[in-house]
């Protein structure tokens, strides 16, 4: 989709914390969807739909609470230095043009998971991240902004999953593949797992197992409420291929809330910042006209399959999340307390 990733963080001698960013080197048209009850974030009212900024080239997700929005600023160094962002000053003979990044983020409460309540991330933990990223990050679980993540009564992390959709393109002489990505990053305050089979409540393609009795009485053990952290927030990203305008990219984004919703329960509580934003890359058009309005094929019914897939892929990124990660500390991982589960 045009989408990079990358990560940095500190584990170990008082820190448990880190940074992801996604960054979209041509720009992608953004969205935000915020439902929990206690957010952090940064740059949501300039993604509203009746606001001036019609593109951005990252997003900043990041440990640390309100404290750890400070790793936007080190995005928005780095995009700076490569001329990315709104630009407000034109070139001349004497300096090249002058840009403003805008930087949308988001946070998770990890404060004092490593031992350290000062330890959180810095602009350097941005600019680190940014630098790092890659269109095929193959680092998932508890890395970046998922180092200090818990997922309930286990350790959270970073996930991801994506799929494509069918749809005719704009003369509807033919179809194209659309792709609709995901990244969650779980550290929700809810639960992942039902309690009596120890099953993920979502799994995506991970084709998991049913847990064996003792690890199910393992898990059903672990989940007291009580052990649960009381200030948690599941942020994220949904991506896609196609060509959206901000109100449809903001859509998307509010939509994926329903997968979150499926795979984490209770969601957007009091005690959470669940966060989503949307991009769209714009490498494909979608259908303008020619079809009935409720056609699947119209541009709202395409629009309404993406919509369904932004919440599929969302739910799976929770699930790959929990899964991916490892026990850090005396938080275990759901791979290891039920170990029957992931077994391929």
């Amino acid at each position: 989709t045009g989408i990079r990733v990358g990560h940095h963080q500190r584990a170990g001698r008082g820190w448990q914390s880190g940074t992801t960013v996604i960054i979209a080197d041509k720009g992608a048209t953004p969205g935000v969807d915020v439902r929990g009850g206690g957010p952090g974030t940064r740059e949501t009212d300039a993604l509203a739909p009746e606001n001036l900024i019609e593109a951005v080239h990252a997003i900043c997700l990041t440990g640390g609470s309100a404290y750890g929005l400070a790793a936007a600023d080190g995005v928005m160094e780095w995009l700076e230095a490569q001329g990315k962002g709104f630009p407000v000053i034109p070139a001349t003979e004497a300096q090249p043009a002058r840009v403003v990044p805008i930087v949308p983020a988001a946070v998770i409460f990890d404060l004092g998971r490593g031992g350290v309540f000062t330890n959180r991330p810095t602009a350097e933990f941005g600019t680190r991240a940014a630098s790092k990223a890659r269109s095929r990050q193959t680092h998932w679980g508890a890395v970046g902004a998922g180092t200090g993540a818990k997922a309930g009564v286990l350790q959270g992390g970073v996930g991801t999953a994506s799929t494509t959709v069918s749809l005719p393109t704009v003369d509807g002489e033919s179809d194209q593949e659309i792709v609709v990505g995901a990244l969650a990053v779980v550290n929700a305050n809810g639960s992942v797992f039902d309690r009596d089979t120890g099953m993920l409540w979502e799994q995506g393609d991970l084709k998991l197992r049913r847990p064996s009795p003792v690890e199910r009485r393992a898990i059903r053990v672990l989940s007291n409420p009580r052990e649960a952290s009381r200030l948690n927030t599941t942020i994220g990203v949904v991506a896609t291929s196609a060509r959206l305008t901000k109100a449809e990219v903001s859509k998307l984004a509010s939509v994926a809330h329903d997968g979150l919703a499926r795979a984490i329960r209770p969601a957007h509580s009091m005690f959470d910042g669940d966060t989503i934003f949307g991009l769209a890359t714009g490498q494909q058009d979608l259908r303008r006209d020619g079809a009935v309005m409720g056609d699947q094929w119209s541009r709202p019914g395409a629009l309404n399959q993406l919509l369904v897939a932004a919440a599929d892929t969302f739910a799976a990124a929770c699930a790959h999340a929990v899964v991916s990660a490892t026990t850090i500390g005396a938080v275990p991982a759901y791979c290891d307390v039920c170990p029957t589960a992931v077994q391929g």
